[in-house]
């Protein structure tokens, strides 16, 4: 079999495989929980509650000297305080002066805007903007005081504005104060936070808790939360399991926060150092789901030694969003290994969307823009396939000639050397009919990476029943539609293999209609118009240097009747 089908055999077993990679994987079934307990496979804290309060939720213990608020109940006793901004409804409470709700008006989920503060969550946990210090007493008055707080409400709309909370208490001599700063700067979805603590004028350390995150904890593709950071540099991620093993993180902590699919919640400190990050994983249960169903989250906390001042994010990884931000939040997006095409093709898609405004339109237009850059080299491809296909008899001549050598006989670098001589006087290249589909490799793994993260194509309707750009053809119609076109493409292309290679090779159409058929609807419809525009391009090859000649019928082998007493002699071969 040539090389060339090797290679295409190949290349395709690199798709999959990648592909697969590239895929979430389902995250494994939960054990049941204990009846006692609600899950986290974590140490229960070392000081037991205050007097009074329920049995806690066993979670990890704080592991950054300072205390942590195991077993610290929430207060649900104070009133909501709402902020309204053009992109954001908020919801603070005087209870702990915590944060109880973060809407998202443009992003849906359901039949309401996106939430990103989990709700319907034990009191055992902290809530967004809990404080804590080095003193268990003071970190459970801290939690669920009723703090007075200077606005009943806020309507901002595009503009900056603030709310601030305080406690005092008399007796032991604590204050509290935390004033948060709406869209500093312009930035749509940044919040920052200044907090204090003090007893009778001495200062404390503060710890931040952002609590569980990320929005509902269950996600229908297994696309869970994950905790992720930039320290010195370098971006990483942590699933819940990395994080039972590894809590904790210092150093050069440049942002730190949750992660989703889509979405975010980070401390972006800026020139500002953090102390360190604490990540705990939580898993709990679901009321009336089979055992083993669980809303999964990670919650985080921030270490000061001080006071605080910290701006944090809290919205979609938008990459133009993002990067207005702090340019380093982009990383937060998992463009994966080509994240140097990803950029400037979703930087490119996003510019033909401001003519078309249709994102589905959007990737067919610059489908067309893309082939027409690589017509060149596509038509030179065409033309050296062409010539190879006319070289066939030449090269089935040398072949059967040194077919009596084995592979391993030096009399075989003849053979290569005739066919390279051959080449060369023909002026073929016999490896350009390959760069093509090699180039389009690299494009269409950018294309899938790009669907499958960038925010902007979530939601994102085509036409008819495509509603969602970021999910898959629910009636597979656009992947049967690639698969044909591609089988299309393979009957019209020239071809210099032998009609069993050629059978053989119109098996990858099938191969790839099933790859497609789970994926994303925008990358089908990016591989579908390809297919297209290189069967238009070959229809015009065609006229230009004319039609290929009619493909060789198979070569037959013709044998001599046995003789008596002995096996059947060749007798002659044939070709048809």
């Amino acid at each position: 079999m040539e090389k060339r089908v090797f290679l295409a055999i190949f290349l395709s077993l690199v798709v999959l495989t990648v592909y697969q990679a590239m895929m979430p994987k389902p995250a494994p079934p939960l054990a049941p929980p204990p009846p006692a307990a609600t899950s986290t496979t974590a140490t229960p804290p070392a000081t037991p509650p205050a007097p009074g309060a329920t049995s806690p939720t066993p979670v990890e213990s704080g592991r950054t000297g300072v205390t942590d608020l195991a077993g610290v109940l929430v207060g649900e006793n104070g009133r909501d305080i709402i902020v309204d901004t053009d992109s954001v409804r908020a919801v603070f409470n005087t209870a702990g002066a915590t944060l109880r709700s973060w809407q998202l008006k443009r992003y849906a989920e359901g039949d309401g805007p996106l939430e990103l503060v989990p709700r319907n969550l034990p009191n055992t946990f902290p809530r967004p903007f809990t404080i804590s210090t080095d003193d268990q007493a003071l970190s459970l008055r801290l939690a669920t005081a009723i703090y007075d707080v200077n606005e009943s409400q806020l309507s901002l709309g595009r503009t900056a504005g603030a709310l601030t909370f305080r406690y005092r208490d008399a007796g032991t001599g604590l204050n509290a104060t935390k004033t948060f700063h709406f869209q500093p700067d312009g930035h749509e979805y940044q919040l920052r936070l200044e907090a204090s603590v003090d007893v009778g004028g001495a200062a404390h350390p503060v710890v931040v808790h952002w609590g569980p995150a990320l929005a509902t904890g269950i996600d229908p593709a297994n696309m869970f939360p994950r905790a992720i950071l930039l320290r010195a540099g370098s971006i990483e991620r942590h699933s819940a399991a990395d994080v039972r093993a590894a809590p904790t993180y210092q150093g050069n902590i440049e942002f730190a926060g949750v992660e989703d699919h889509y979405f975010l919640t980070a401390a972006v400190p800026g020139t500002t150092p953090i102390g360190g990050v604490e990540y705990t994983a939580i898993d709990l249960p679901i009321e009336g789901a089979p055992p083993g169903t669980a809303r999964h989250y990670i919650a985080y906390s921030l270490k000061h030694t001080g006071a605080v001042t910290l701006p944090f994010y809290m919205g979609p990884k938008e990459l133009d969003t993002l990067r207005g931000v702090d340019s380093k939040l982009v990383d937060a997006i998992d463009f994966g290994m080509f994240a140097w095409l990803v950029v400037p093709l979703l930087q490119a898609l996003k510019w033909v969307n401001r003519f078309v405004g249709n994102w589905g339109w959007s990737i067919v237009v610059l489908t067309i823009l893309i082939n027409l850059v690589i017509f060149p080299l596509r038509h030179k491809s065409m033309v050296s396939m062409r010539k190879m296909q006319a070289m066939q008899p030449e090269i089935k001549a040398i072949q059967e000639r040194y077919a009596k050598f084995k592979i391993t006989d030096p009399e075989r670098q003849k053979m290569q050397q005739e066919m390279m001589a051959l080449y060369k006087q023909k002026g073929v290249n016999p490896a350009s009919g390959c760069v093509p589909m090699l180039l389009t490799m690299p494009v269409l793994f950018a294309f899938y990476a790009m669907l499958s993260v960038a925010i902007e194509l979530r939601g994102a309707p085509f036409f008819g029943w495509i509603h969602d750009l970021s999910k898959a053809d629910p009636y597979w119609v656009w992947p049967i539609l690639m698969g044909g076109t591609m089988f299309w493409q393979q009957k019209m292309t020239p071809s210099q293999m032998d009609p069993v290679q050629q059978k053989i090779f119109l098996f990858l159409p099938l191969l790839f209609t099933f790859m497609f058929l789970a994926a994303p609807a925008g990358l089908v419809i990016y591989w579908l118009v390809s297919n297209l525009a290189a069967i238009g391009q070959q229809y015009l090859t065609n006229r230009m240097i004319g039609a290929p000649p009619p493909r060789p019928p198979a070569v037959v082998r013709a044998v001599s009747p046995p003789k008596k007493g002995g096996a059947a002699a060749p007798r002659a071969v044939v070709k048809s």
